[in-house]
């Protein structure tokens, strides 16, 4: 196992394990975020129901710190594995190239990144913000008992809720290149055939994380949740 890591293809391969782990809860949790379309109750009843998960034989929130230590392992062994691969590829060309061209690279897969650096900034104040309340309310804003008012609250001001789409278009470029590259490391998505579908798969997946992410706080500004 340590000499897979060792290899770039070890790393490679641990980021498409990760970014596969990470991709199923981003889909997930964007699915559980479109409830709140479905008004205050029902959208508390799904925030309550997600810290009962397992009752009885788990108690309150285990399940959901059981699924946070995952996804943290996930995170940093997704980056970790990113952050020594850039050494490589740097070690590997000690001298720049006089010009630069970014041959067969789409725009998403040159800001990978950089992308990655704003969803790690994004990920702790979304944490901060909503799961804490420590940041984005004025006192006694934050309601530990009610989730939907948490999130009509937080996305009413304006520039956290652009912050927040921002970040999202974000993702979604990360997530195109990121599904696209996982199935090419794994090697099933080299035929011309299998390439236009895992293609159309990423482009499709991160569209569909994008735009539903971001009808949240566009919901909440235009008057759709309130």
């Amino acid at each position: 196992m340590i000499a897979l890591w060792s290899t770039s293809i070890g790393k490679k391969a641990v980021m498409a394990v990760t970014g596969f782990i990470l991709t199923g809860f981003v889909v997930a949790h964007m699915l559980g975020n479109l409830k709140i379309f479905q008004g205050e109750e029902k959208f508390n009843s799904y925030a309550v129901w997600l810290r009962e998960v397992g009752s009885p034989a788990l108690g309150h929130q285990q399940f959901l710190w059981v699924l946070r230590l995952i996804l943290l392992a996930a995170v940093a062994l997704h980056i970790g594995a990113a952050v020594q691969l850039t050494r490589m590829s740097y070690a590997a060309r000690p001298v720049r190239y006089r010009r630069t061209e970014a041959i067969h690279a789409t725009y998403a897969a040159r800001t990978m990144r950089w992308g990655g650096v704003i969803l790690t900034l994004f990920v702790m104040y979304h944490i901060l913000h909503f799961t804490f309340g420590a940041v984005g309310y004025a006192p006694g804003q934050y309601r530990p008992m009610s989730v939907y008012r948490n999130v009509v609250v937080g996305f009413s001001v304006w520039y956290v809720s652009a912050f927040y789409i921002v970040a999202m278009i974000a993702l979604g470029l990360h997530l195109y290149h990121g599904v696209w590259s996982m199935f090419q490391t794994l090697g099933v998505n080299t035929v011309g055939a299998d390439r236009f579908f895992f293609r159309t798969l990423a482009t499709v997946t991160s569209l569909v994380v994008i735009l539903g992410n971001i009808s949240v706080p566009v919901g909440v500004l235009a008057g759709l949740v309130r």
